[in-house]
């Protein structure tokens, strides 16, 4: 028997047998689509869409930005020693703006008054003043003179003491030491408006010589006198002693403490700094950031002072 071998039809050949009238399939869809996307791309380059990109989140979450700003370049300013009013900016959500058309019905004063029944008792309203203090030691015997006298310009530091919670009772409803009002409640794409008035204790006067203190940088002595008999005949002996820097500055410290007590010239300025501390301090570090979480603006707030118990 013959063998037959057989081979593929070359390529010729299967065109030969395809009927006269088929066409080849055509691509034009996916080089239409490219050709598109092509075009797209140089009418909006990368550049541009993420630029738009970018400034579409801005907007959206603009209230949130805003806030993560100020309240960064308040602390850096601060961490500088530059004391710079900023514009108060509320943190916010977009959802949160959306639905601020809705009227709260959070009862804000517990929450503003929670925050105040956590504040210390610090020291505030330091002042500086100054004062001559004279220093004099007198050991005469009989007729026998022997004394020293020196006088000094110090330069003296106080603090007054504000009792910022004076206890659970001084709070009660009854008491009326702390008055919340709503102005006007969240609503319509506004926040609410709520005016705050405290009462509190005015603030102490240092109590104990310790509580005041002397620069020693800044004091220094001014003018000194003394007997015929001094430093000789043993009169130095005497005195030397009582003059040490730690005799002299605990007589400054009591001059000092005595006036912060009773002068007027320095009492008034050291009241004066520590309300207007304790009222800055309250406002802006326990009112205004409880009521902003709430969705409220504060449009005033004072503090009222009384005598102390």
């Amino acid at each position: 028997m013959a063998r037959i071998l057989t081979q593929p039809a070359t390529s010729d050949e299967t065109a030969t047998d395809k009927p006269s009238g088929a066409a080849p399939p055509r691509s034009f869809p996916r080089s239409a689509g490219l050709l598109a996307r092509r075009a797209l791309g140089r009418l909006f380059p990368r550049w541009l869409r993420w630029t738009a990109l970018v400034v579409a989140v801005g907007l959206v979450f603009r209230r949130a930005i805003a806030w993560l700003a100020v309240t960064t370049l308040g602390a850096t300013l601060h961490l500088i020693g530059i004391n710079a009013h900023l514009p108060s900016v509320t943190f916010g959500w977009p959802w949160q703006s959306a639905s601020s058309g809705k009227t709260t019905s959070t009862l804000v004063g517990p929450w503003v008054l929670q925050k105040i029944e956590g504040i210390s008792r610090p020291a505030l309203g330091t002042e500086n003043f100054n004062f001559l203090y004279t220093h004099k030691v007198d050991k005469s015997i009989g007729p026998w003179p022997c004394w020293y006298s020196a006088t000094f310009y110090a330069v003296g530091h106080a603090s007054a003491t504000v009792d910022l919670n004076p206890g659970p009772s001084w709070w009660k409803p009854g008491a009326g030491h702390y008055q919340l009002s709503v102005l006007r409640a969240p609503g319509d794409g506004r926040d609410g408006r709520v005016s705050v008035t405290m009462t509190l204790p005015d603030p102490r006067l240092p109590q104990t010589i310790h509580d005041v203190t002397i620069d020693d940088t800044l004091s220094k002595p001014v003018s000194t006198s003394h007997s015929w008999t001094y430093p000789g005949l043993g009169c130095g002996a005497l005195l030397k002693p009582q003059f040490n820097q730690s005799v002299v500055y605990s007589g400054a410290q009591r001059e000092a403490f005595d006036r912060v007590r009773n002068v007027s010239s320095v009492t008034r300025p050291l009241i004066s700094a520590a309300k207007s501390e304790a009222t800055t301090m309250v406002r802006d570090n326990f009112v205004q950031p409880t009521l902003n979480a709430l969705g409220y603006t504060l449009a005033s707030f004072t503090i009222r002072w009384v005598p102390g118990s």
